[in-house]
């Protein structure tokens, strides 16, 4: 299929002219896709993982073996997306790798230190390990939101909203009855 402009433009929901490798907090929200509930499900306000979220789980904690300039901040996986805090506080001394639930595997060229590269690898991680273990295809949804927080009062309310998101699920916007 040639590229149409028309079809396959899209607008960019990043903040024109912001470098998204700047020292700083980034809140997080990935989606699957079609917001599909894979992950789990929440019994009595607690997120219990199945398989698959407990890999989603996994490669989230590896983001800092793989980003050595990230540190990871509060975070919650939910039934159908995963919201999480993560900070870039140093440039990477060397290329970051794919994420990779069994082994890492190294980009074949030079990487940036964006967040779009963090979530980008992330989701690389985990979309093979569930096309090598599961008959799901497409995990996660086209895009991501973020959030740059600026502020202490913003950071601390950002956690409290990941922290009892569980508690709150039924009320969520993102909620999908499985």
């Amino acid at each position: 299929m040639k590229y149409n402009r028309d079809i396959h433009h899209r607008q960019s929901i990043r903040l024109r002219g912001y470098d998204y490798s700047q020292r700083g907090a980034y809140f997080l929200t990935l989606c699957t896709h079609n917001r599909e509930c894979i992950f789990g499900k929440i019994t009595n306000g607690v997120m219990h993982l199945n398989p698959k979220g407990a890999i989603v789980h996994q490669c989230w904690q590896d983001i800092p073996t793989h980003f050595p300039h990230v540190q990871l901040d509060e975070f919650v996986i939910m039934p159908n997306h995963l919201h999480g805090i993560i900070w870039i506080v140093d440039a990477p001394p060397m290329a970051a790798k794919h994420l990779r639930a069994s082994k890492l595997q190294p980009r074949p060229h030079g990487t940036s230190k964006t967040i779009g590269s963090i979530v980008r690898g992330f989701k690389i991680g985990v979309t093979k390990w569930m096309r090598q273990n599961t008959t799901i295809y497409q995990t996660w949804q086209r895009n991501y939101w973020e959030h740059i927080i600026r502020q202490e009062y913003e950071l601390q309310q950002i956690r409290e909203y990941i922290h009892n998101n569980p508690c709150t699920w039924q009320q969520d916007k993102l909620y999908s009855n499985p």
